[in-house]
């Protein structure tokens, strides 16, 4: 069953040679030749030649990683095209070196049915440069009521079913959804969030709001949620995964569950494995997302989650909005930012240089595990592979503006700012879906 789609393009036929090849599912990580033929891995190894029609690509001081897989983004297709649309998302995408990415449900109108999830897989097919999925929403309009027809969403290729931008309001609904998923082979992505501890909150509730004079969100409006969730999860017998991860102590409430056999996954997003709330103190629009940047300390543990394992993957929640929405005073803002084009520049630059995670585990991270999740054949650099990789120059430098970017909009935390490490080449699918080595 499909539950990615992009448009049809010619099969890749390239050889890199030279580059550091990391591939932690393999033990691959070394300097060799990588030669892809007809859109799949023929071989891996030194000294390999390609036929008369084969692009040789100088691959020497790069790396050449799996491509990534984003478990959560927000394409606003349809009803917000202005702010993306699904030829800028999966533009956006290739640029960030990824091979897949999956849209939420929270689009206008909410993709809550199989006609709907159809229509949008037909128009991945005629517009994505790389796979696109989607997630199907829990709640029919997002109305926190009536369930969807999960099983024939899933049948129609939802990866999983969230209604995340908001929460599941009571514990009945929750464990009615956690009930009626498994009818689809699939599985409930969460939003925790406590409403009546969130209401009127702008950023994480601690020393810096009260400096600022800003409505605090305290980490158990989060925590509070999770722990729920997981114990709905665990009397069902179902498979939970929570979304966006922020607070030390919902990583308590998922270790203990993981502890007790609990089917929970979980993801972190790169802005909050590398910012906290000190950051909000610029009142920089861009900075306001949901959940908030945290303190210090629990930066630290999602950082530490995510190298254990205890956090599966990373994903980025790119959250495209137009300029105007986020050029208004902090308080009056939309949350959320993009993340697609600079996820691995800011982890590579922000965690594993400063050797707070190895490469290999970083990749684990992005690629293989989210892949998994999502029931994908994990992308691999290995003989008999479709091509799904990214070419990255790891001492590259740019400068992240509005032109430098593929997203429709750029409302990214890291706008204006120079980072570390460059996409130079994805291919997607065995197609070359992005291409900065002219």
């Amino acid at each position: 069953m499909e539950r990615t789609w992009c448009k049809s393009l010619p099969a890749a036929d390239v050889l890199l040679r030279g580059g550091r090849v990391v591939d932690p599912a393999s033990g691959l990580d070394g300097v060799t030749d990588v030669l892809i033929a007809k859109g799949k891995v023929a071989g891996v190894g030194d000294g390999l030649e390609g036929g008369r029609s084969t692009r040789v690509v100088d691959a020497s001081g790069m790396l050449v990683l799996p491509g990534f897989v984003d478990l959560h983004t927000h394409f606003r297709t349809p009803g917000r095209e202005d702010e993306e649309d699904l030829a800028t998302a999966s533009a956006a995408a290739a640029a960030g070196g990824y091979v897949a990415a999956f849209g939420m449900a929270n689009t206008d109108p909410v993709s809550d049915s199989a006609p709907l999830l159809r229509g949008l897989a037909e128009l991945a097919k005629a517009e994505a440069v790389v796979p696109l999925g989607f997630w199907a929403a829990v709640t029919c309009g997002l109305a926190g009521d009536q369930l969807t027809e999960m099983g024939e969403l899933g049948a129609a290729g939802a990866v999983g079913f969230s209604d995340d931008g908001k929460s599941l309001p009571t514990s009945a609904l929750t464990r009615r959804a956690l009930q009626y998923v498994k009818v689809s082979g699939r599985f409930i992505g969460i939003h925790a969030q406590d409403d009546s501890l969130f209401k009127g909150g702008q950023m994480h509730e601690g020393p810096v709001s009260a400096r600022l004079g800003l409505t605090g969100i305290p980490s158990l409006c989060e925590s509070l949620d999770v722990s729920r969730s997981l114990d709905l999860c665990a009397y069902e017998d179902s498979r939970l995964h929570v979304h966006h991860v922020s607070t030390e102590a919902s990583l308590q409430a998922i270790a203990r569950a993981k502890e007790a056999g609990v089917q929970v996954t979980t993801e972190v997003t790169p802005h909050h494995l590398t910012l906290n709330d000190e950051a909000v103190a610029s009142l920089d629009p861009n900075l306001k997302m949901n959940p908030p940047l945290r303190a210090e300390s629990d930066r630290q543990a999602l950082v530490a989650a995510l190298g254990s394992g205890l956090i599966d993957c990373v994903a980025t929640d790119h959250a495209p909005h137009a300029s105007e929405e986020k050029d208004v005073p902090f308080e009056e803002a939309p949350f959320g930012c993009i993340g697609l084009e600079t996820a691995f520049s800011v982890l590579y630059a922000g965690l594993v240089q400063p050797g707070a995670l190895d490469l290999s585990t970083l990749v684990t991270r992005m690629s293989t595990a989210p892949a998994g999740i999502a029931g994908l054949t994990p992308p691999a650099v290995a003989a008999g592979a479709v091509a799904d990789l990214c070419v990255i120059d790891p001492s590259a430098t740019w400068t992240v503006t509005p032109q430098t970017l593929q997203s429709r909009s750029f409302n990214s935390p890291w706008l204006g700012q120079e980072l570390t490490a460059r996409v130079r080449l994805t291919i997607a699918a065995g197609r070359v879906a992005w291409d900065d080595l002219a």
